[in-house]
């Protein structure tokens, strides 16, 4: 690693002064990068008059908006310590984690507040709307001496000297920010995550998916997720990119007319997107016989992958360069579908422990099935293989988290005597240091004679039947049951007895395709979707 992040911030906010920065896509709030610096100037003012120091807490609720990512580059500037907290946390739980993360002021959303407002929160110097920086909450003895701040005429012209840091090198080994888990198992844990790792993550999202300076991106993943905090915004920013925030669920819809705007170079999307996409716009079209006869057919083969590809980067905005998935696995046919037209896809491995990457690769070397190999400054290994290789990725460096904030037990837990960090992902690595994940160690189930059975295999293999929009496969008294959400596109009409009557025919198809031991047993239809986590994993602690 070279630089702390905030260096190539600096740099680039000194060359694209005027260019603009963050827009909030369908809204009039947007900044320059001349405006950006004049903001964190006036919060950093702001701080010090509320007594705040380095080192102290500041919490963010909000929707993505540009606001959100000043209000970020001004506390970590300051040195403070930001914390990220996911706006669809229940109220209560909000309240729970502002308190246990002894945050001493809160950035709020007006979606956010409405319910926070009810609950018993800790005592707070400030809680401003994230809006329009305007304060919600003052404590009595700074009433009168601060509102003025955020609004003031500001003294930074384009030829002043800036720099983001103020005073004195940031020590990159020092906590920059709690992020508390979206929990697809459990509970929530505030995960410590260091300067160090913020900007070594920065650098290899610069080398890896190289940007040029005032290329576009669209951001559709929650900033308050480690994932979004890097793909849409901390590298693309500190590469020179303009960055547009959809500051509304990213339907599909308002999803692609974003992308037909901006024309992103950059795609960073969980798989479930494009999985939905697959399935609406290719699915129909690569199900027919005759187009699956050209599609392996020498000569015409290149021309039908060539139409499906133009079609796909069209949809995507048409000046797509990466698409970045992560988050999740991505389902082998639609993953095969993409490589196949040499779509310029790349799949990740991280975690929130990890700020977030662990491993990935460009898109001309990816490789199939897999999630690329460990990033510089990082490392894995497999722990305890089976005779296949297998068994859990173990993996350490720079980008590995400090501990669980206030959690020693949950820390010693997480790591071996060694210092590895235990991930509780199970699979294996190729010669190239190519990781492959076969599933998640809590998810796994042993069978009859011993073998590991992973759901999640079973799962995509009933995800590519007919009528089925999701699945979760649970273990009930030893048989395996499938939990099927139908596609209610595809069902649309049909009675319940008609969708029971077709699950019971994918029952036979996937069985032909699975081992005798992961066979399974029965389909249950289940009337609404399964919960998830922001990265759209189906929190699966919930099923059983």
């Amino acid at each position: 690693m070279k630089h702390h992040f905030l260096h190539y911030m600096d740099q680039v906010i000194h060359n694209r002064w005027r260019d603009v920065a963050f827009v909030d896509y369908g809204e009039k709030n947007q900044y320059t990068h001349g405006e950006v610096a004049q903001q964190v100037r006036r919060f950093h003012k702001l701080f010090r008059l509320l007594g705040i120091q380095p080192g102290d807490k500041i919490a963010i609720a909000s929707r993505n908006c540009s606001n959100w990512v000043v209000s970020y580059m001004a506390i970590m500037s300051y040195k403070a310590v930001a914390v990220t907290l996911l706006q669809d946390f229940k109220a209560e739980d909000l309240a729970r984690l502002i308190a246990h993360s002894d945050a001493k002021m809160l950035i709020v959303g007006p979606y956010v507040w409405r319910e926070l407002q009810h609950q018993q929160l800790p005592e707070l110097q400030a809680i401003m709307s994230m809006d329009d920086f305007s304060f919600i909450h003052l404590a009595e003895e700074y009433k009168g001496n601060v509102e003025h701040i955020m609004t003031e005429p500001s003294t930074l012209t384009e030829n002043t000297f800036f720099s983001l840091v103020q005073d004195g090198e940031i020590d990159l080994d020092s906590l920059a920010l709690i992020n508390y888990t979206s929990g697809s198992t459990g509970s929530p844990k505030g995960v410590m995550v260091s300067h160090r790792s913020l900007s070594n993550n920065t650098e290899n999202g610069m080398h890896i998916l190289p940007v040029e300076p005032g290329q576009r991106v669209v951001s559709m993943l929650p900033l308050a997720h480690m994932f979004g905090q890097l793909a849409d915004f901390l590298y693309p920013f500190s590469a020179g990119a303009t960055i547009y925030y959809l500051t509304k669920a990213p339907t599909p819809s308002i999803l692609l007319k974003a992308m037909a705007d901006v024309h992103p170079y950059l795609v960073a999307t969980v798989p479930l997107v494009i999985e939905k996409i697959y399935k609406k716009k290719l699915d129909p079209l690569l199900s027919k016989l005759s187009f699956k006869f050209c599609w392996y057919t020498p000569g015409i083969m290149n021309i039908v992958r060539a139409v499906v590809k133009k079609s796909l980067v069209k949809a995507f905005g048409g000046q797509v360069r990466y698409f970045l998935c992560g988050g999740a696995a991505m389902n082998p046919v639609v993953e095969k579908c993409l490589l196949d037209v040499n779509f310029p896809l790349t799949i990740g491995f991280g975690m929130t422990e990890c700020g977030p990457l662990v491993s990935g690769l460009p898109p001309k070397y990816f490789k199939r099935r897999s999630c690329g190999a460990p990033v510089p400054g990082m490392e894995a290994k497999i722990d305890n293989p089976n005779e296949k290789g297998e068994g859990e990725i173990l993996v350490r460096g720079e980008n590995v988290m400090m501990g669980y904030y206030k959690n020693e037990e949950a820390t010693k837990a997480a790591f071996t005597e060694d210092g590895w960090l235990r991930t509780g992902d199970l699979g294996y690595m190729d010669k190239k240091q190519n990781i492959f994940i076969r599933g998640r160690i809590k998810s796994m189930f042993l069978g009859a004679s011993g073998q590991n059975i992973y759901p999640e295999e079973i799962e995509d293999k009933l995800n590519n039947q007919q009528g089925v929009a999701e699945s979760v496969v649970v273990e009930r008294e030893g048989k395996l049951i499938g939990l099927v959400f139908p596609d209610e596109e595809a069902t649309k009409g049909f009675a319940l007895v008609e969708i029971e009557r077709m699950m019971k025919d994918n029952l036979k198809k996937i069985n032909d395709l699975l081992p005798s031991y992961s066979r399974v047993h029965d389909i249950e239809v289940k009337k609404e979707p399964f919960e998830k986590t922001p990265k759209k994993s189906i929190k699966r602690f919930l099923y059983k």
